[in-house]
């Protein structure tokens, strides 16, 4: 359920781009850090957040699912470009006219290992979020006919980075980033079999094969131009101090998430030259998450060493309903032990919004700085 900081999301909006984006669609996939509430339709998940204070910060003041007091940063650049956030692939029926106007297929505790996460005994991985979206790429063929929904899938643009480049295409996919979970909730727990079996070097190079298979399979089905967004300093995160004598960041966990980032951008460019019409691109974000857990202030918060719900990292680090919440909430980077507040969600997104929809309609939007 982690993918704190910086977006651990594969999010993948197939947005049909008119002008000034008056038209959009979007396909999210991910993790906690973009979900909106798939796993509440999964009756054993022990991945939840729909329970009191989630959502205290959101409309109505009502827990939804989402991993954060407020919105998410698929929200929050959904806002932005003036469309609804879609809704969760679980909560939609085959029929429903919904599938052809945005879906999230996020869930807490996916990642790019089919069993990362396997101790919150049900959550949808990311190859089965694939395979959902899959089934959606049928209804849309169902829909408009093989020729339409195969010359949308062909023309969509599958974020899991950021590029403004790319802007001129007229369908995009929005996509964010996954593989946090399969640190946090994985490799980084002794009592799983990762860590005692395998080096770092050799676990990254099963993330690599894995995600290679992945993204080629996003890729038969349709998706052509992709951008992949690199994961954050999870050293940084709380449940990751915690972990430390001194609260320090873990240097260890920083350096593998920078050769993870590395190893990404470099199979990236493998399957540019493998794939025929592929337009993969890779964006490093780990140093944007970096200037806002050591330069809080610059953006207008207090706290970026803990979490405004003071939540006990030894049993999950969620925010429990029995947690004590702090009252300035503005002020502080992370909610939980695992995600960003709504505060810090507005200053990453506008960040990444930034660079990828830097357009005039930008100018309209919220600055990087949040008020307090």
């Amino acid at each position: 359920m982690a993918i704190p900081l910086i977006l651990a999301v594969f999010t993948a909006p197939i947005i049909a781009m008119a002008a000034n984006y008056t038209s959009l669609v979007t396909f999210i996939f991910g993790d906690s850090l973009t979900e909106v509430g798939n796993n509440n339709y999964l009756r054993y998940s022990l991945a939840r957040s729909d329970f009191p204070f989630y959502g205290i910060d959101y409309p109505n003041r009502i827990p939804t699912g989402r991993f954060s007091n407020g919105r998410t940063i698929a929200d929050i650049i959904s806002e932005k470009l003036g469309i609804p956030s879609p809704p969760p692939y679980l909560s939609l029926n085959r029929q429903d006219d919904a599938l052809l106007k945005g879906v999230n297929y996020a869930s807490g505790g996916a990642g790019i290992l089919n069993d990362t996460g396997i101790y919150f005994i049900e959550r949808i991985s990311f190859d089965d979020q694939i395979g959902c979206f899959e089934n959606t790429t049928r209804v849309i063929k169902k829909r408009l006919g093989e020729e339409s929904a195969v010359s949308l899938l062909h023309e969509a643009i599958y974020f899991i980075a950021m590029g403004k480049s790319l802007l001129r295409s007229p369908l995009y996919v929005f996509g964010l980033s996954i593989g946090s979970n399969d640190y946090i909730n994985n490799f980084l727990q002794p009592f799983l079999p990762y860590s005692r079996r395998y080096t770092h070097d050799e676990f990254l190079g099963i993330l690599e094969l894995k995600l290679a298979e992945q993204l080629t399979r996003l890729y038969l089905l349709g998706a052509r131009k992709v951008i992949f967004l690199g994961l954050g300093p999870l050293g940084c995160i709380p449940s990751q101090r915690a972990k430390s004598t001194t609260n320090q960041c873990l240097q260890q966990v920083n350096e593998w998430v920078v050769q993870f980032n590395s190893k990404v951008q470099k199979l990236i460019n493998v399957l540019n030259v493998k794939l025929k019409k592929a337009q993969l691109t890779f964006a490093d974000t780990y140093q944007d998450g970096m200037d806002l857990v050591e330069n809080p202030g610059k953006y207008g918060f207090k706290v970026s060493n803990t979490s405004c719900c003071k939540v006990e990292t030894a049993v999950g680090g969620l925010c429990l309903s029995y947690a004590h919440v702090c009252d300035n909430r503005s002020e502080y980077v992370f909610w939980d032990a695992f995600h960003p507040s709504d505060a810090a969600n507005v200053v990453l997104a506008d960040r990444f919004f930034t660079k990828l929809f830097a357009t005039s309609n930008s100018s309209s939007n919220s600055s990087s700085s949040h008020e307090g």
